[in-house]
């Protein structure tokens, strides 16, 4: 059996990565993607919690699901929000993007 320390280390990393990846990125789909790696680290936390410590109750699960369904909506209206800047202003790099600048 794998030790709980060892999943949230784990986590751990996978959320540092992701923290990483959201102050180095200048793309905004990188941004995103960085995001969603440390929501996967959310979830691995919470899985590993609901597991070692109450595994016959389903809350742990709804945790999960909640936070995919989370997940989906962010993906979805930050991708919105990418193709509706590229268009107007032809790039995605967060450092030209300033709307309040015409």
């Amino acid at each position: 059996m794998i030790p709980l320390s060892w999943f949230l280390l784990v986590a751990a990393a996978l959320f540092c990565i992701g923290l990483y990846g959201v102050l180095s990125r200048r793309n905004a789909v990188g941004i995103l993607m960085s995001i969603e790696l440390m929501l996967n680290a959310v979830n691995l936390n919470l899985v590993a919690f609901w597991r070692y410590r109450a595994p016959l109750d389903s809350l742990g699960q709804a945790f999960v699901l909640f936070v995919l369904v989370v997940a989906a909506a962010e993906a979805a209206v930050g991708l919105a929000l990418v193709i509706a800047v590229y268009r107007s202003r032809e790039t995605i790099v967060m450092e030209d993007i300033d709307l309040m600048k015409w």
